[in-house]
């Protein structure tokens, strides 16, 4: 099978979250499970095209009426065979700091222009390699529009006459809601504004446009895919995902163990599996000392690795005055290490709390070597989202060893199993509320065993590890939405 993924993202070229990690690992994944992968992005301002391979030949995109030459570059996705990763690359569009946006315009009042470019831009792709994909595979609102393309303008023509698609919901909450003057730049026709499925209040949204379009919807947890067909998840998508309900698959991603794999993570001090699971332990002395804190063995440590976004539940954590980070640090004999930025409020009481409190280390921005430490250091990994399509950092805290405190919601609720302080059965800790209490009493929930149970905890960090959260599955599941979406076109 040919299969073409449209992303804005993808590791290690650029990242903003998971989807950037879910697109490689799938299109690896898909690879070696003998089926032929591209992938299609942009080239942002960062990636260096000296590391690229130049396509002879500009490649001319239409956005509506507006011809835009473009070059093509290529590169194969590291930790593949030959998963070809090519990138567009026009400077209006993609040469600026930022990839959605910048601290100062978070939101860059161009992106329908530039996503448009992208979309259009996969169409012209094929016909210059003279490569006609099986699947167009659109992630999130940034490629809503390229099963709208598929499905108004190119099916009509015979090299995409058997071409299916399918479209992936990573974070409905990110929607490309735009003024419809914008309209005109996705080279559809006025005609087409509400049957495309872009109209949105008469305004435009991408990713309504590809829930409508899409032969197949898939999101990354099957919580999640229930969640948000109702209306307090649904972000008011969930009209349409009910209606489409049948075509609706939830996939829980998965996880790359080359990266991911404290018996072999480079990144991390010692290495060690289930069967030695004693040297852990120097990875905390390390996190600690690193970090400023006391190097005490005896302490449980707290990691957070996190967008300080209200998503993944900070003002319960963090909001001065509302927050229940202060009274964890005074009134439980604890550690917490925070990895992560985003709003400015958050990152302002991050500082101030780290003045405050001598067991409260945070580390303002991202730096992967400092996550992968956190996990393999830290003892329990607080992520008490609002709501999670599926989670990443609950999935390699698992695979340390390093129990998750988390809300019972998407991708949480499916892969972490509650603690029974009878039987010592279970790999974390759930909340179901959200509130500053429910996140106090669960973590003390977790201390309280730490301290009184750790027989329970060494047995709990075991059965964590040794949970399988590989990609090969979920690949296969892919392959078998691919398969129903085929079945529509042929």
């Amino acid at each position: 099978m040919k299969i073409l993924m449209v992303s804005a993202e993808c590791v290690p070229f650029a990242k903003t979250g998971g989807l950037a990690d879910a697109v490689a690992a799938l299109s690896i994944a898909l690879e070696k499970l003998g089926h032929e992968v591209k992938i299609i992005m942009p080239r942002y301002y960062k990636i260096d095209r000296d590391t690229l391979e130049l396509l002879e030949g500009p490649m001319g995109v239409y956005t509506g009426y507006i011809e835009n030459w473009t070059a093509v570059y290529h590169k194969t996705l590291p930790g593949s065979k030959d998963v070809q990763t090519y990138f567009i690359d026009h400077e209006k569009c993609f040469g600026r700091d930022g990839i959605y946006g910048t601290p100062a315009e978070p939101d860059f009042s161009d992106n329908p222009y530039r996503f448009s470019l992208l979309c259009n831009a996969a169409f012209q792709l094929c016909r210059k390699l003279d490569w006609y994909p099986d699947i167009i595979h659109g992630h999130d609102w940034q490629a809503g529009l390229a099963p709208t393309l598929l499905k108004l303008n190119e099916r009509w023509k015979v090299e995409f006459a058997h071409t299916a698609s399918v479209f992936t919901i990573h974070n409905l909450g990110y929607q490309g809601n735009y003024d419809k003057g914008n309209f005109p730049l996705t080279s559809l026709e006025w005609e087409h504004f509400y049957d495309s499925g872009f109209e949105d209040y008469d305004r435009i949204n991408f990713i309504r446009a590809g829930l409508c379009s899409s032969h197949e919807i898939t999101t990354v947890s099957p919580t999640y895919a229930r969640e948000i067909q109702m209306p307090e998840n649904g972000f008011r998508m969930d009209g349409i995902l009910r209606s489409r309900s049948g075509d609706l698959t939830g996939i829980l991603n998965g996880v790359d163990t080359e990266v991911w794999n404290p018996g072999k993570d480079k990144k991390i001090p010692v290495n060690y599996t289930v069967k030695t699971l004693a040297k852990k332990a120097q990875n905390k002395a390390a996190l600690q000392e690193k970090m400023g804190l006391d190097v005490d063995p005896d302490v449980p440590l707290i990691g957070i690795i996190t967008r300080l976004a209200d998503q993944k539940g900070i003002a319960e954590i963090f909001a001065p005055s509302y927050g229940c980070a202060y009274r964890m640090c005074t009134e439980m004999k604890v550690q917490m290490v925070v990895l992560g930025s985003g709003e400015q409020w958050c990152e302002n009481e991050l500082r101030a709390l780290e003045s405050k409190l001598p067991n409260f280390k945070a580390y303002i921005g991202y730096d992967d070597a400092l996550s992968h430490l956190i996990e393999a250091g830290a003892d329990f990994f607080l992520m008490p989202s609002r709501y999670e399509p599926c989670g990443l950092n609950q999935m390699y805290s698992l695979l340390y060893g390093t129990l998750p405190i988390v809300r019972r919601t998407g991708g949480l609720a499916d892969t972490v199993q509650q603690y029974n302080e009878s039987t010592g059965d279970g790999t974390g800790f759930i909340m179901d509320a959200l509130t500053p209490g429910a996140v106090f009493d669960t973590v003390g929930w977790a201390v309280n065993a730490w301290y009184n149970h750790r027989d329970h905890i060494e047995m709990m960090k075991k059965r964590a590890m040794e949970q399988n959260f590989t990609w090969e599955g979920s690949a296969k599941e892919y392959l078998k939405v691919y398969e129903k979406a085929l079945n529509k076109v042929r």
